[in-house]
């Protein structure tokens, strides 16, 4: 994956107004990457029941000032994409008023819930995504994982990539470091 979108005002720009022209169907996420266009449709009830569980953990833990999103998309200059979380924490005052996406620069954590159909992307381009744009902790919640299913905190990135990683078999409690300092349970994963 390159990141020769990194710099490129006139482009990001172009990626901004086809993201505000988009109509999409109501509960459809879309993405946009420099492969094109992913629409994802409403998630089903495991996967909204897990969101569930995360949200209601971190509301209780989150910093002053942030609130807990489903919807909103995260604008990464480094790699010309948007993506929408299944949750992230964000700052309100860095949520744009408009229907932009916030930029990555102000997400705290990230929250993906793979599904048999999107857990490659997860894995793998979100997580590169995620990791350009400084996010600083990227959790992945993949019961769809081949060794099992499992809770990743990704964090610390790097030059592009998480230079942490630490993975806990669903069952067994995740970490989630400052500004959260929070053992997630997992056994209702």
């Amino acid at each position: 994956m390159s990141t020769a979108f990194a710099g490129s005002a006139m482009a990001w720009e172009r990626l901004l107004d086809t993201w505000r022209e988009l109509q999409v169907p109501e509960g459809w996420r879309p993405e946009l990457t420099a492969e094109g266009i992913q629409m994802t449709p409403p998630p089903g009830g495991k996967h909204n029941l897990i969101a569930d569980l995360v949200d209601d953990a971190l509301r209780r833990v989150r910093p002053a000032g942030c609130g807990i999103f489903q919807t909103l998309g995260v604008g990464i200059h480094a790699t010309g994409s948007i993506y929408v979380p299944d949750l992230c924490v964000v700052p309100r005052d860095a949520v744009p008023d408009d229907s932009d996406p916030v930029l990555a620069e102000h997400v705290l954590l990230a929250v993906e819930i793979t599904s048999p159909s999107n857990g490659e992307h997860d894995r793998k381009k979100k997580k590169w995504a995620y990791a350009h744009g400084g996010i600083p902790q990227y959790l992945l919640i993949d019961a769809f994982d081949e060794d099992g299913p499992a809770v990743s905190l990704f964090t610390e990135p790097v030059q592009g990539v998480y230079s942490r990683t630490v993975r806990v078999p669903f069952g067994q409690p995740a970490e989630i470091g400052e500004p959260f300092g929070i053992r997630l349970e997992t056994a209702g994963f």
